[in-house]
């Protein structure tokens, strides 16, 4: 009775050591990636507020409310940067923590969707930055009282960005999320397919409450993820499991 208890407090003890040993990897990671990048917290800001301030009128430029804020933004932006960057090795670090409990096909179909999360998070970020932003200041900025000068305060516009860039980043995690449910048994890709109208209406009523209140941004979340969730049917007939994928083609041939 004793040997198998040691046995086990020296299992749980080693897998906690392991835990350290990888989050300290992450962290150090993380670090290293912001001690490069400190020198250029000015640039990283500027190319972040770029989307806007090209198209301020001449002369306006943006504030600080109060006088820390001018040093902790880009701070904040640069830490938030050095996570983004590094977000392959934090990845890299969990999975090496728990790979060695995952069976073959579980390895099999963990690392692609690691991998494909990564890049539709990347995606959505670069979607948000080169076709969203530009569009919603340029529609906000054309429709606003002529009497209104925007001077936006480094903060409040960081904020709003990073929601932008979460929202968008978030969103085009959809495929992923349906083969996950799809590998779990919760649903089938012919019950996706059924389900597509209904997703529609869902994708439009989430695009409405996490964009800002305007009409660009709620459409340009809501058309590419109406994209992503056909991709995400297509991906998931692809890992379903045998049974299920033809049950979906006997379903789909049916109706």
């Amino acid at each position: 009775m004793t040997a198998p208890d040691d046995g086990g407090e020296g299992s749980l003890f080693d897998h906690l050591v392991e835990l350290r040993a990888r989050m300290l990897r992450a962290i150090a990671g993380v670090l290293l990636v912001l001690v490069a990048l400190l020198p250029f917290t000015s640039q990283l800001y500027t190319w972040v507020a770029l989307p806007l301030v090209s198209r301020l009128p001449a002369g306006q430029q943006m504030i600080a409310m109060n006088p820390a804020g001018a040093f902790f933004a880009p701070i904040k932006l640069a830490f938030l940067v050095a996570v983004f960057i590094a977000a392959p090795w934090l990845l890299y670090q969990a999975w090496a923590f728990i790979a060695p409990g995952l069976y073959k096909r579980e390895k099999r179909l963990a690392l692609p969707l690691l991998t494909s999360a990564v890049a539709l998070f990347y995606a959505g970020c670069a979607f948000a930055y080169f076709l969203v932003l530009p569009m919603v200041f340029n529609f906000l900025l054309h429709f606003k009282p002529d009497i209104v000068a925007i001077t936006p305060d480094i903060n409040a516009y960081l904020e709003f960005v990073l929601v932008i860039f979460l929202a968008f980043g978030i969103s085009f995690e959809l495929p992923v999320a349906l083969v996950i449910l799809v590998l779990l048994g919760w649903v089938t890709p012919a019950q996706l397919k059924e389900w597509r109208g209904y997703a529609i209406v869902g994708i439009f009523v989430v695009a409405a409450v996490i964009t800002p209140p305007d009409v660009v941004s709620q459409l340009l979340l809501a058309i590419p993820m109406i994209g992503l969730y056909e991709a995400g049917i297509i991906a998931a007939r692809a890992v379903a499991p045998k049974t299920d994928a033809a049950a979906g083609d006997s379903a789909g041939s049916g109706g």
